[in-house]
């Protein structure tokens, strides 16, 4: 069984960037689609960005709100999904989880598609 690791998180200005990672142990990364989501205090969770499994592609997809801003990618030797965040606003203020799902899930938004989940990273944008 997979499991994940968040990292990356903490404390940053508004148009400041921040990479947050997603490390896996105990089975490769890449047989998994990966999602990343996050939750604000008050708020449902909210679909971020994914990336399928290596032999999907990869194929990748991104939340309307942060297109243009986050980029979702993987580095298979590194066993990691990385995401990318540029320009932060405050309002991407929020705990940072991601999830490993199936593999012929392509790269999903639907967080019922994920089976496992990290512990999560807090990221908080300041104005």
């Amino acid at each position: 069984q997979v499991q994940l690791a968040e990292s990356g998180g903490g404390l940053v200005q508004a148009g400041g960037s921040l990479r947050l990672s997603c490390l896996a142990s105990g089975r490769p990364i890449s047989s998994y689609a990966v999602g990343w989501f996050r939750r604000a205090p008050g708020n449902e969770r909210e679909f971020v960005a994914s990336i399928s499994a290596r032999w999907s592609g990869p194929s990748t997809n991104h939340g309307d709100s942060v297109k243009g801003r986050f980029t979702i990618s993987r580095d298979n030797a590194k066993n990691t999904v990385y995401l990318q965040m540029n320009s932060l606003k405050p309002e991407d203020t929020a705990v940072y989880s991601c999830a490993a799902g199936s593999p012929f899930s392509g790269a999903t938004m639907n967080e019922d598609n994920y089976h496992t989940w990290g512990q999560g990273t807090q990221v908080t944008v300041s104005l």
